[in-house]
């Protein structure tokens, strides 16, 4: 890729047009069907909308088509990519392999996470088969992402920020086995965010009805300069299913350090133009359940949020005297109306309530339930900043720079882009020197800087004349309409596209064998595979496969780690077996691969 790529997530068409209008080099956004997020699907026009904006700033849209896939259900796919690639979309995201045997359009096609990339053997082989880009595994480490750069070509996705799944992608059948509802499907039913009560071998609990399998947020974005020098060209910013003040103010941010970072490297973003925006960003205001660079430097501080998978927010002081409507807060941040507060009340249930009124270090509420003396208070919306962010005013322009010069019959215009993209308009005109010189330069600089609504920003006009002329205004307005759409045609030609096509050949896959976690549910999955090499195939588990006694997770979260027992520094930490038992008494037995530092949950 010519260039770094900020991604961005899209619920829906606003979603994707504010992510753009905030510097977002590429958008990914779900397709009406068969998304790894079932409730984030979007319909072809308004998907087409998507594109046709995006591709003016050189910015791509990705679609997902990243679920497992039924025999019946392939040629609905086949077809949709189709649609999809005739609409003029960049490239769609695939977990399915089985599409490669199918018949598809030259469209580029991008391994999804949910593929589960997490080896150098395994990138290397997508890249031989001819995907156009790999997205990594969220649970790589920095160590890890440079070795699979070291001997690979592909173009390189990481995520940077937001939810995190606590199993590897495409690895977890926790939901499918409990309910039916398959990740792997687009519908998981998110028992990750249960609470658990983790025993030992004789019933005793170690700890109890605590969220022992919810995560933080990820966060790196002090990372992303050493990521850049990993040889990563797409940074991914997780939330199909976030709203559009999440997107801009998480985009914002992301582009605000990711230029200063490019700046400093002599290097670019991977599409045109500038965003501007008239607030602040700020991460910490936007839904998260607390941050994590999640593996990034290795194992270090614990990475769940065991408490709550809710949003706590930002400690904003402890309760002080109790009063009958509210309360005094010992501490500095700045509370207004409206502003959500929670705390955790005497038995540990997270506990929200609205601000009402503030005078001085009184605080009013409406309701006191679950208020105690000492008690931390958070602040988890802060009302005058998402208000602000609401209300906020966002553009995004590609600088131009423009040359008005006095040709033999006339004026001429050439219009120039960032990318060095030149158009030109001449007009015939009667030459007449201008009564008044200085009116004259004025007037052309001041109508051909009116770029109005296009996406362009006038940012330097050069008027080549041996007199200053007499030009009427709608000649001036005529030429700059006409110089701009020109420009614009020249660079819907020249934008750069994704080129990389799906081959079909032989090269060996990493393994001959394949259990039911190799995701295989469709014969046209399984003729893929024994193409390159795979001689024994076990169906998905989708197929209807019996779950009980199979590993139903794996996971670098380790609930010893976060509870500081880890075997491997802590002398009494609990030996097995070990289980979690959730709050509807299903029960999955723990085991602990320490060398690898892993741990496995199975379905009893």
């Amino acid at each position: 890729m010519d260039g770094i790529e900020l991604l961005a997530p899209a619920k829906d068409l606003a979603c994707g047009l504010a992510a753009i209008d905030c510097g977002a080099d590429a958008v990914y956004i779900g397709a009406p069907r068969f998304g790894a997020r079932v409730r984030a699907g979007n319909t072809l026009e308004d998907i087409a909308t998507l594109v046709q904006y995006a591709h003016r700033y050189w910015a791509r849209v990705y679609v997902t088509v990243n679920t497992l896939l039924y025999d019946h259900e392939l040629p609905e796919a086949v077809e949709l990519i189709e649609r999809l690639y005739a609409i003029g979309v960049d490239a769609v995201i695939v977990q399915d392999l089985g599409l490669l045997e199918c018949d598809l359009p030259p469209i580029p096609l991008i391994a999804s996470t949910q593929m589960h990339n997490d080896t150098v053997e395994k990138v290397a082989f997508l890249e031989q088969v001819g995907f156009a880009r790999v997205i990594l595994a969220r649970e790589l480490s920095l160590e890890q992402i440079r070795a699979i750069r070291a001997q690979t070509h592909i173009e390189l996705e990481v995520f940077i920020h937001g939810a995190l799944c606590v199993c590897y992608s495409g690895q977890c059948y926790l939901s499918y086995a409990l309910g039916g509802r398959s990740g792997n499907r687009g519908e998981c039913a998110q028992p990750c965010r249960r609470r658990y009560t983790l025993i030992d071998r004789y019933g005793t609990p170690i700890i109890k009805n605590k969220h022992l399998l919810s995560l933080r947020d990820m966060n790196r974005s002090a990372c992303l300069n050493e990521l850049i020098d990993a040889g990563v060209c797409s940074f991914k910013v997780e939330g199909r299913l976030k709203d559009r003040a999440y997107v801009v103010n998480v985009i914002s941010h992301y582009r605000q350090v990711l230029d200063a970072l490019l700046a400093a490297k002599g290097l670019r973003a991977s599409s045109s133009g500038r965003s501007r925006v008239d607030f602040m960003p700020d991460v910490s205001k936007t839904f998260h359940r607390g941050y994590t660079d999640y593996f990034m430097y290795g194992r270090r501080e614990p990475i769940g949020a065991i408490d709550t998978p809710k949003m706590v927010g930002e400690v904003v002081g402890r309760v002080g005297r109790i009063l009958r409507d509210g309360f005094e807060i010992d501490g500095t941040t700045e509370l207004h109306n409206g502003d959500g507060l929670c705390f955790f009340d005497a038995n540990g249930e997270l506990v929200g309530t609205v601000v009402t009124g503030v005078e001085g270090q009184r605080v009013q509420v409406e309701s006191m339930a679950g208020v105690r003396t000492g008690g931390l208070i958070y602040r988890n919306h802060d009302h005058l900043f998402l208000s602000a962010l609401e209300k906020s005013r966002i553009e995004r322009r590609i600088a131009v720079r423009m040359i008005a010069r006095e040709t033999t019959n006339g004026l001429g215009l050439t219009v120039v882009d960032e990318e060095d993209n030149r158009a030109d308009v001449e007009v015939e005109i009667e030459k007449q020197a201008a009564l008044k010189p200085a009116q004259a330069v004025e007037n052309v600089r001041r109508q051909l800087a009116k770029t109005g609504d296009t996406e362009f920003e006038c940012v330097d006009i050069a008027i080549e004349w041996t007199t200053p002329l007499f030009v009427p205004l709608s000649t001036l307005n005529a030429m700059r309409r006409d110089a701009l759409a020109a420009l614009a045609q020249i660079r819907a030609q020249k934008r750069p596209r994704l080129s990389v096509l799906p081959l079909k050949n032989q090269v060996p896959y990493p393994a001959t064998r394949l259990t039911y976690l190799g995701n295989v549910l469709n014969q046209k999955a399984a003729a893929f595979y024994r193409r390159h090499g795979v001689t024994e195939i076990e169906p998905a588990a989708e197929s209807g496969l019996d779950m009980h006694g199979r590993q139903v997770m794996r996971t670098r979260y380790c609930v010893l780690h976060q509870l500081d027992l880890c075997r491997r520094t802590h002398p009494n930490a609990p030996t097995d077996p070990l289980y979690l038992i959730d709050e509807e008494g299903h029960r999955f037995r723990l085991k602990f691969d320490c060398a690898r530092c892993e741990m496995m949950l199975f379905n009893l």
